[in-house]
């Protein structure tokens, strides 16, 4: 049953305020550090800024490729209509994180970022996976839909080789304990298989319809 525009309405909403919740918790406890150094951010605050913001960057891309599954399972085609939120702000987090990074790790000295993604393996696929982010996200209007036309589609596909480039970014960063990036790792592994069997089963599919026809 499809959905009514007030429910769409009140559903978009909803996952925007879901959405935008991290961010501000993380902005009040940045408030909290810097008034009274009690922001609950540990004994390294920058790391967690840091780190938090690119969790939920990597946490929204996550979701962003789960909609496909979700709607081929659940029969829901409404949920492609969040694909594209959740993927900018996927984009906005990852932004955040790497602002971060150049205002509270680099301390202003961004001259130094080119010889820190040289040097830094994990630097360096992170701010790959960024660059990547980039031009899906300025390709996210229904202006350029129309503009790239088939393209379009080829274009946002680059987003599977983000996720992988940002799985990769987290797994080098922790160095130690790799629990938690093994886990995404292994959720993007069921949501990148899934796509192949599919893949694989409408080729079978067309081959055999083929024979058929011949």
């Amino acid at each position: 049953m499809p959905l009514s525009s007030r429910t769409l309405i009140a559903i978009k909403t909803l996952v925007h305020a879901l959405a935008l919740t991290p961010a501000a918790i993380l902005a009040w406890q940045i408030r909290a550090e810097f008034l009274t150094g009690s922001g609950g951010l540990g004994a390294d605050p920058v790391a967690e800024i840091e780190h938090r913001l690119g969790l939920w960057a990597l946490r929204f891309l996550m979701l962003t490729l789960a909609i496909t599954p979700l709607r081929q399972l659940t029969g829901q085609p409404v949920l492609l209509r969040f694909r594209r939120m959740l993927g900018l702000y996927a984009f906005a987090y990852a932004t955040l994180h790497f602002t971060a990074y150049l205002v509270l790790d680099l301390r202003g000295y961004w001259t130094q970022i080119f010889e820190e993604i040289a040097k830094r393996p994990y630097i360096t696929v992170g701010f790959a996976a960024w660059l990547l982010l980039v031009p899906l996200a300025l390709t996210s209007t229904q202006a350029a839909i129309r503009w790239l036309g088939r393209n379009w589609a080829r274009l946002h596909k680059l987003v599977y080789v983000i996720a992988m480039l940002a799985v990769l970014h987290f797994w080098w960063l922790v160095k130690s304990d790799v629990r938690e990036p093994a886990l995404y790792a292994g959720i993007l592994a069921v949501l990148l298989g899934w796509r192949a069997w599919n893949a694989l089963k409408k080729r079978k599919l067309s081959a055999r319809r083929k024979a058929a026809a011949g």
